[in-house]
C-alpha cells in the first residue's frame, strides 16, 4: 500500500461536485483527513488551477475526481498540475490507470459490485472506493453498504478498500473499520461545512432533515440521464412523485426556471445542479442532494472539527468494543 494512502485520520471527504472547492479539500487533508475534489464538469485551466492552489496551501495528499459518464477533459491537466491522487467513478478507467500512473499519481476507482472491484483490480487501480447505495448524489451502486463492503474487500484482496454511503457518525467508522476497510468516505456530512460551496438554505435542510427525508430517484436528470441519485424529498420531487412519475413536458413544472447561478445563468426545476454560494431563487426546490447519514448532521461546523470530532467518537467506540 502507498503511504500517501494510509492518512493519520482515515476519515476521506467525497469529491461532492463543485460544492468541494479548494477550501474544502484543503482543510480536511490538513487536519489528517483525506480531501477531495470533483472535477469531472471543470474546464481544463481552472480545474489545473484548483489543483495548483490546494497544493500552494498543503503538503498532504487529496484526490480529485472524475464521473466517467462524461470525458475526463481535465484529467491531463490536473496531472501536470501535480495532482497526487485521481479517483474515478461511474465507469472503469481502463487504460486511464496508465495515465495516471506515468504522471507519478495513485488511482482510485469507485465500485457498485463485486463484478466492477474485480475489474479494477486487475486494471491496476492502486485502491478501491465501495459505494453503498445510501450514499447522496449520483449512486452507481444497488447494493447495501454492509452487504457489498464484505465482498468488495475479498474481491480486492490486499487493494485498500475505502467504504462510502450512509455515514456520518462515529460509531458507524468503528464498524467499518473494524471490517478491514482502509477507511470512509463521507459526502453529505462535509457539504453541510463551513468551507463547502453549498447555498446556506441548502446546508440548513441537512441540518433538520433524517434518513427518510433521502430518496434514490431519477427525478433530477436534466444534465445526467439515467443516473440514479439520492436527494431531500423537496416540493420538486413529492409534486413529481404526486403526478405518477410523469415524464418529459408532462412533468410538474417541467420548463421552470426555479432559480440563477450567480453569473445570472437559469436553472431548470428538474436539472441536477445542486445549490451554491451566490445562486438566487427557489433554493428548496433543486437538486438538493443527501445521503442517509444525513440524520447524523446537527450542525454548520469546520471541516477540522467534523473530521476531529468523528475521529474521537470513532476511537471511544473502537474502545467500548475492546472493553
Amino acid at each position: 500500500m502507498h503511504p500517501a494512502l494510509i492518512r493519520p485520520i482515515p476519515i476521506w471527504q467525497a469529491p461532492t461536485g463543485s460544492i468541494a472547492g479548494p477550501e474544502l479539500c484543503t482543510a480536511v487533508s490538513t487536519v489528517g483527513g483525506m480531501g477531495a475534489m470533483g472535477l469531472t464538469w471543470t474546464p481544463p485551466a481552472t480545474a489545473a488551477e484548483a489543483v495548483r492552489e490546494v497544493c500552494s496551501r498543503t503538503t498532504e495528499p487529496f484526490l480529485v475526481n472524475f464521473a466517467l459518464a462524461f470525458e475526463p477533459i481535465a484529467l491531463q491537466s490536473v496531472l501536470d498540475a501535480g495532482a497526487p491522487i485521481v479517483s474515478f467513478s461511474w465507469g472503469q478507467p481502463g487504460r486511464l490507470i496508465d495515465t495516471v500512473h506515468k504522471a507519478g499519481a495513485l488511482v482510485g476507482v469507485a465500485v457498485g459490485s463485486s463484478q466492477g472491484a474485480s475489474i479494477a483490480v486487475q486494471d491496476g487501480a492502486d485502491f478501491l472506493i465501495a459505494q453503498g447505495l445510501e450514499a447522496g448524489g449520483h449512486v452507481q451502486s444497488t447494493t447495501p453498504l454492509n452487504v457489498l463492503l464484505p465482498d468488495v474487500l475479498e474481491v480486492a484482496g490486499t487493494v485498500p478498500v475505502v467504504a462510502a454511503g450512509g455515514i456520518a457518525m462515529g460509531s458507524q467508522v468503528a464498524t467499518i473499520l473494524r471490517t478491514g476497510a482502509l477507511g470512509v468516505m463521507m459526502g453529505t456530512r462535509f457539504v453541510a461545512t463551513l468551507e463547502s460551496r453549498a447555498h446556506a438554505e441548502y446546508r440548513d435542510l441537512l441540518v433538520s432533515a433524517n434518513a427518510a427525508d433521502t430518496v434514490l430517484t431519477g427525478c433530477f436528470d436534466v444534465g445526467w440521464p439515467q443516473a440514479p441519485h439520492r436527494v431531500l424529498r423537496n416540493s420538486t420531487f413529492k409534486n413529481w412523485e404526486a403526478s405518477g412519475y410523469t415524464t418529459g413536458a408532462a412533468r410538474p413544472g417541467n420548463s421552470d426556471v426555479i432559480a440563477t447561478t450567480q453569473a445570472g445563468a437559469g436553472i431548470l426545476r428538474y436539472e441536477d445542479t445542486a445549490p451554491m454560494v451566490g445562486m438566487h431563487g427557489n433554493i428548496e426546490a433543486m437538486c438538493c442532494y443527501a445521503g442517509q447519514g444525513v440524520g447524523g448532521i446537527q450542525s454548520i461546523i469546520s471541516a477540522a472539527d467534523v473530521v476531529e470530532r468523528l475521529w474521537n467518537e470513532t476511537q471511544a467506540a473502537l474502545l467500548g468494543q475492546s472493553d
